[in-house]
């Protein structure tokens, strides 16, 4: 539309044209004013508003302290020689006032110094890289699928759908076990599963760190559904010949949110021992967890579960910090475990023909949400800004207060976190936490690479993406990171690092020899739909 009377609007007589949007018998009037106001909704841009609000809450307590600094500075200065003299004569006449006040402060200070939690590093980390050789696309996995001889035409079609939908690419990994015709899933396929994923990525962590096996003093590892005897900690302690004394753990049956779980646990074992270091491998088993039966709702982890595993350095030593990549700054779990609905969600049992397999509830997303938003309810007061704080509080008070009709505020998480590595868990959650969190298709891309490149690799899926920034050279020097994680029970687990220096794209990565490839378009599907 044409303003001040000029362009092609005013061709027309009387100011009148028709509506190509309409039918040939609506006629649409458009009149143009010679005067109107400006519309600051075009003219002003409220990122930008909000941006300046933000820096200025954030600034504020600067903004008033220099202020207060310049006024003594200038009362100082006003002072005369013989002021300063009777200010100096004041004091030593309270000597004594003057030295208790000093002794009070430096023992507060020493108590708050010894009293502060140890500060946790993560030196380095790795992730598993299959062999060319297990590669699964998604024609291979169809064809072993209908090799079985245990699914019908239903669930064959079922599963092909899920796999085409799924938003996996055509290299993700399946074990050696899998490739067999027909699949001979048993329990000496799943030790060499675990320890080639384990050894694998402890083999890559050792070399990287330059450390020997016998300086670590904790080793936590996690595995949900694959949980032998001897434990996976006890195999790795084997394999490396660890020291007596080390401390390990073996954390099962607590889903894809376990890998948060553990580095928690090594976080609090570093702050009761001092001067070591911890390591955290988290991993998940395919071999003898492929389900058979015809289920649907448990058919869908076969087609997203794929092989992958990360090690995680952790240290407690002073000493490391120039060397290493992060520091932790909180960890933050959530457990719905109490409602029966969110406990059943994901569960693991027997179908009607006796065969195990997981679960998923058709509710898991709203019960994801739900565990998200108590989770960040937590979190969001260690890491927001003031300004978003304040923002927060003030619709809570009025809608709750006031009672005015206000949509709810969502507070903006892009001012707290540089990065997000949301559980590749799957296309539907990645989207549902990107429109909830008001994500841009940038900070969602390592989650989505990751999927498509190696599929849901359970714990270690948030690994996987934190390599895929640091692969694209976006890690810099302050920036922090959001791991977010989801698991049975039902949990949500949250985990925030802060990067020590910039890092340059590693040479020993799994997406070393990819990076260029990616990010690669993945076309928008419908959402699937099945019954028990």
């Amino acid at each position: 539309m044409a303003e001040g009377g000029q362009g092609p609007a005013m061709q027309q007589p009387h100011h009148i044209r028709q509506s190509s949007s309409l039918r040939e018998d609506i006629l649409s009037l458009y009149i143009t004013p010679n005067r109107r106001l400006p519309d600051f909704l075009q003219s002003v841009n409220l990122k930008y508003v909000k941006l300046g609000y933000h820096h200025l809450i954030t600034h504020l307590f600067t903004l008033l302290f220099i202020p207060m600094l310049l006024g003594i500075f200038l009362e100082v200065w006003r002072m005369s020689p013989n002021d300063l003299h009777s200010l100096w004569m004041n004091l030593q006449f309270n000597l004594v006032s003057v030295i208790i006040c000093s002794a009070l402060l430096v023992f507060g200070g020493t108590v708050y110094v010894m009293s502060r939690p140890r500060t946790i590093y993560l030196v380095d980390f790795s992730c598993y890289l299959p062999g060319s050789q297990f590669e699964v696309p998604k024609g291979l996995f169809m064809e072993r699928t209908r090799q079985t001889g245990c699914f019908d035409e239903g669930c064959i079609g079922f599963q092909e759908k899920i796999l085409e939908r799924s938003g996996l690419g055509e290299q993700t990994y399946f074990p050696p076990a899998m490739f067999e015709v027909p699949p001979k899933p048993s329990m000496k396929a799943a030790r060499e599963e675990s320890s080639a994923v384990m050894f694998g990525c402890l083999d890559e962590l050792f070399e990287k760190t330059k450390i020997k096996p016998k300086d670590v003093g904790v080793l936590v590892v996690n595995s949900s559904l694959f949980n032998p005897t001897p434990s996976l900690s006890s195999m790795i302690v084997n394999k490396y010949n660890m020291r007596g004394n080390i401390r390990t753990y073996n954390l099962g049956g607590m889903g894809c949110s376990a890998g948060v779980i553990a580095i928690d646990l090594a976080k609090d074992m570093l702050q009761v021992h001092g001067n070591t270091y911890a390591i955290v491998v988290s991993t998940e088993n395919i071999t003898q967890n492929w389900y058979i039966g015809k289920r649907k709702s448990m058919l869908i982890p076969n087609c997203l579960f794929r092989v992958g595993g990360a090690a995680i350095l952790l240290s407690n030593k002073r000493k490391d910090k120039g060397r290493s990549k992060y520091k932790l700054n909180h960890v933050v779990r959530t457990h719905k475990g109490a409602d029966d609905k969110c406990y059943r969600c994901v569960y693991q049992e027997q179908d009607e023909e006796a065969r195990m397999g997981v679960t998923l509830s058709k509710d898991l997303m709203a019960i994801a949400g739900d565990a998200l938003k108590t989770n960040i309810t937590t979190l969001g007061p260690l890491v927001l800004p003031l300004s978003e704080q304040l923002l927060f509080f003030g619709f809570l008070v009025a809608r709750k207060v006031l009672n005015l009709k206000v949509t709810p505020y969502i507070p903006d998480f892009k001012l707290a976190f540089n990065h997000f590595c949301i559980h590749a868990g799957g296309r539907a959650v990645i989207d549902e936490l990107q429109k909830n969190l008001n994500l841009t298709e940038e900070l969602c891309e390592p989650s989505r690479m990751t999927l498509h490149r190696f599929g849901n690799t359970s714990s270690s899926s948030i690994w996987y993406e934190l390599a895929y920034t640091e692969a694209k050279g976006r890690m810099k020097k302050g920036h922090r990171v959001w791991q977010i994680a989801f698991g049975s029970g039902f949990k949500c687990n949250s985990a925030v690092w802060q990067a020590l220096r910039s890092i340059k794209p590693p040479k020993q990565s799994p997406w070393a020899h990819c990076i260029d490839q990616y990010p690669v378009h993945i076309d928008e599907v419908e959402k699937i739909k099945y019954t028990k």
